[in-house]
């Protein structure tokens, strides 16, 4: 008998770190990258159609439903996250839905990895390496951003649980990502202890 496949991310052999503060790497998904012109109506009801989930309405915003979740990453392109069995049939109820539209529909399923951070100190812990304002006032669930933490590119946005954060990062900077965010973590955790105890 075959054995069966094993599917591994960039972080398939990094721990969880599971303390006052969580960040885990959530089990791979499928990622479509969606383009096309959000001013032609067709192309906006096909997707609606093909997926049962409209496109964000505005910029760096989210939508999302039981299985799937849309971010807006630019004004003529999208990711769509989605449990990855139904990637290829989402990909074929786009193409069916979209003929004779230029649109471009591509798979990166494989290209990235999700993280998930939360915890009372989560803000400060990505202020630890990005400049972008997590604050409840400026960002709240809904809203999605691309911006920088260290050297990566991240696309981040809130968890429900707050506070809490997803982001997606290359798999090539996985690894990088974790570990400095587990040593920041660990400094908010010494940092808070110290306190206590002074």
């Amino acid at each position: 008998m075959a054995n069966p496949i094993t599917i591994r991310t960039a972080l398939s052999d990094v721990n969880p770190v599971s303390e006052e503060h969580s960040l885990i790497e959530v089990p791979l998904n499928g990622k479509i990258n969606l383009r096309g012109n959000p001013d032609n109506a067709a192309f906006i009801e096909g997707v609606e159609n093909a997926l049962g989930l409209a496109l964000p309405p505005v910029a760096n915003a989210v939508t999302s439903s039981t299985d799937l979740r849309i971010f807006w990453l630019g004004p003529d392109e999208w990711l769509i996250h989605l449990p990855l069995e139904a990637v290829n049939e989402k990909i074929h109820a786009l193409r069916e839905a979209l003929v004779n539209q230029h649109v471009a529909i591509t798979e990166v399923s494989d290209y990235f990895s999700v993280l998930e951070l939360s915890g009372p100190q989560a803000r400060e812990i990505l202020a630890s390496a990005s400049p972008f304002d997590t604050r409840p006032q400026h960002f709240k669930t809904g809203q999605c951003t691309q911006t920088r933490f260290g050297h990566a590119s991240i696309l981040l946005w809130p968890l429900d649980k707050t506070p809490g954060f997803g982001l997606q990062i290359r798999w090539s900077y996985a690894q990088y990502i974790h570990q400095y965010l587990t040593q920041s973590i660990h400094n908010a955790e010494a940092l808070k202890t110290f306190q206590l105890n002074n």
